[in-house]
């Protein structure tokens, strides 16, 4: 290099999100049992994380806070698990509905995190064009609710921990039949075991309420900004089943029921 060339610079995208606490790798997620994510078994039986958000934690309770930061002065990023210590992190295992006020949010990050899902109000952060999850090996899936963020277009997830992903076309939970009874329950207080949500309020494709008659629920692979991704679909009706897109090409081309589903090849096959 001469005296006169200016060193080049280059953008490390991680460099504010790394282990929050070198040397201690499990002290701020949990393992992950779910499949094998270097070889899994497509005719294995799987199913959803159980765990509930301790709504008590001080990790909640920090990040409750954080979001109403965001929300309040519009930032463009919203970064929040490098706020929190090793142990808040761990505590985190969704995100708050309050995320939809974010709505001046372009670009979220939530690299390393020990989320096991994320709330159909991603749908309403409008503004969002980067959506950054990377190395959060226990969030499986996505809601369909995502598909709302137009602007989307880039994403960075980790594939091997995806339901169905192309590499290793792991399985994807057995859904309830549809349509799945809805009278007797609290769509403010589900059993994510069985459901997936812990809450569950409006229809994924018409965002009209679930009536009493029923709760059809699919899986359906979409492209999603950079990625292929295993979405979960609340729909009210078999008509808004109906509604749905074709999956990605590659995939299972309908929406469909998940258990053992019969999947395009593993690209590594």
């Amino acid at each position: 290099m001469t005296d006169e060339e200016e060193p080049r610079l280059y953008v490390n995208r991680w460099g504010d999100t790394s282990d929050p606490a070198p040397g201690r790798r499990g002290s701020y997620r949990d393992i992950c049992s779910c499949f094998d994510q270097a070889r899994p078994h497509p005719q294995a039986r799987v199913g959803f994380h159980a765990e509930q958000q301790d709504t008590s934690a001080p990790g909640w309770q920090h990040l409750l806070e954080l979001v109403d930061e965001a929300a309040a002065d519009e930032r463009e990023e919203f970064r929040p698990l490098i706020e929190l210590s090793p142990e808040e992190r761990r505590q985190v295992i969704t995100l708050p509905p309050s995320i939809a006020r974010l709505t001046a949010v372009r670009h979220l990050v939530l690299y390393g995190s020990n989320l096991v899902r994320i709330p159909p109000e991603i749908g309403a952060m409008t503004s969002l064009e980067e959506f950054s999850p990377y190395t959060s090996y226990r969030l499986h899936w996505f809601p369909y609710e995502i598909t709302r963020c137009r602007k989307l277009t880039r994403s960075t997830v980790s594939t091997r921990a995806l339901f169905g992903n192309y590499k290793m076309r792991p399985p994807f939970p057995k859904l309830q039949p549809s349509p799945g009874p809805v009278a007797d329950l609290d769509p403010g207080s589900l059993d994510p075991r069985r459901w997936g949500f812990a809450t569950i309020h409006s229809c994924s494709v018409c965002d009209g309420p679930i009536e009493q008659s029923g709760l059809h629920q699919v899986w359906i692979s979409l492209r999603v900004a950079t990625d292929v991704m295993p979405l979960l679909v609340n729909a009210c009706s078999s008509a808004c089943v109906t509604a749905l897109p074709d999956g990605a090409r590659d995939y299972i081309a309908t929406p469909h029921k998940g258990g053992r589903v019969d999947q395009p090849a593993s690209d590594w096959d």
